[in-house]
Formats: C-alpha cells, structure tokens, sequence
C-alpha cells in the first residue's frame, strides 16, 4: 500500500550547494521500510538565514547541513551539541519545537570508517580543504592516534588555524609533501561543478599513496576513487560517510534506530 501525506506528515529535509538523491531516497526508503509517517526532501538556497528561519517557523523536524553551509547556519541556531562544539561545524539540524539543536555526525561517520577500514595511524595522511568536514575529518584522525599530517590548503588562515588546533602541519599545496594516506574534502571531482572531472590529488601523488580517501559522495566513483582503483590502491569513499552520518542523521529525527541488515538495505537503495 503506498505511504500516504497527510497534514501531520512530519517533514526533514537538506541543504546543500548541489542537493542529491542519496539522503532522500536513504531516509524516505527507511521512513517506508519502518512505517513512519515522515518525508525526506533535499534543497538549496541562496538564502540560507531565510532557509533556517523557514525551517524553524515550518516545524520542519530535521535539516541536512552540507557545504558550504556547515558553519555559516552556527550564528542561526539555538544551542550547539557537543558534537558540533569541539569542531565549529554542523551537518544537522533538529527542530524540537521551535528550539534548533546543531550536531555534526560527520565525525562519527570519518571514525568508524577508519575503524571499519583498519587504516593503520602511523600512516602520513594529506587533508585536502580547510572547511567545515575538514574539521571534522581533523579531529577524528587526531582521536584515532594518527600524529603526522598534513592540513593543505590555499587558505592559509584557515588551513594554518585547523593544523594548529590538532597539532598537524600546514601546506599551501602537495609540492613538499608525501603523504601515504591521502583525504579529500573539497569539492573536487563532485558532479556539476567546474572541477567536476579534476582529480583532488595529482597522479604521482595517488600511486605513492597507500590508502585514499574521498568524501565527495557525488557520484559514487569520483574521479580520485577512479584513478586509485585502477592503480589498485584501497579508497574510502563518500557515499560510505554519507550512510554512515544519515543513519546517525535519522536516529535524532526519529528516535529509531534501524537493524544493521535494514541500513545496509537503505544504503544499497540510497546509491541506486
């Protein structure tokens, strides 16, 4: 029987520079799978205090945060959780009543996928990007035991500021550095951008690497992954965070956490 909207429907939805399927088709595949009378939309906007005010006024129950807006919706919101705190960054929102929690389960995603990989920590690691999952990225290696890294990045402010506050080195570029472990978490190689086909990382830099690491979660294959499969390099990739962080994502919204068997379903569906 197909799901029916009603005017006690509860809404979640997302925000981001360039929104995907994955988050709806993920959530709205649990909210059916689990019977809950919810619905998952993702959106952008040019107006982001408009769209936090939207959702707080609408009763909107969850909101997505992607980049580039991770840390410019903090001034919006009500209270920071923990979460969101150690790092200044967000990717969630939850609405109780007009009251807006900000979390980030980026961090916990980036964890239990060095975990699940068994990324060894004495690996040398280069950290593309200087933002809000560059954050959150930072502190989960720092958590994880790894020591010796790179934070590269064009802006030195910024890049110089996140190396300092993990205790990491600071790079304006890969020209002096060799890294084995090798994480992007800029924009380069995600669908419908300028840099769309580029690779974040160059050739010579991927086939010294050991492991490669890419949150970019659109497409599923970016350009960087590509090129490290082929050179038979293992890789990390984005939609494994994506999952990871909206499972998180859907357990504040809802209250439920789904069987390990029906993430893996939902996941399977997200990136179909």
């Amino acid at each position: 029987m197909t799901r029916q909207i009603n005017k006690d429907t509860i809404v979640c939805m997302s925000l981001a520079a360039r929104p995907s399927n994955f988050g709806t088709r993920f959530h709205n595949f649990l909210y059916e799978a689990l019977g809950l009378d919810y619905l998952y939309k993702a959106f952008t906007t040019t107006d982001l205090a408009g769209a936090i005010g939207g959702v707080r006024a609408l009763g909107i129950r969850g909101c997505a945060i992607s980049m580039p807006f991770k840390e410019a919706c903090i001034p919006m919101v009500d209270e920071l959780d923990a979460s969101a705190k150690a790092i200044d960054s967000v990717n969630t929102l939850v609405n109780t009543a007009g009251h807006l929690k900000a979390y980030n389960t980026d961090y916990i995603a980036i964890s239990k996928l060095l975990a699940q990989h068994q990324v060894p920590t004495d690996l040398v690691f280069a950290l593309r990007g200087s933002g809000g999952m560059a954050k959150a990225v930072a502190c989960a290696l720092k958590d994880a035991g790894f020591k010796n890294g790179f934070i590269v990045a064009r802006n030195e402010v910024a890049g110089r500021q996140l190396a300092d506050v993990y205790g990491f080195a600071w790079r304006p570029d890969m020209a002096q550095v060799q890294a084995q472990l090798l994480i992007n978490v800029t924009p380069i190689g995600m669908a419908g951008g300028a840099e769309a086909s580029s690779l974040a990382f160059t050739e010579s830099a991927i086939k010294s690497a050991q492991v490669v690491f890419d949150v970019v979660a659109l497409p599923a294959d970016t350009p960087l992954i590509r090129y490290a499969q082929a050179q038979g390099k293992p890789v990390i990739t984005g939609t494994e965070v994506f999952a990871i962080q909206a499972v998180e994502q859907f357990v504040l919204y809802t209250g439920i956490r789904p069987s390990e068997a029906l993430f893996q379903q939902a996941a399977a569906f997200a990136r179909g």
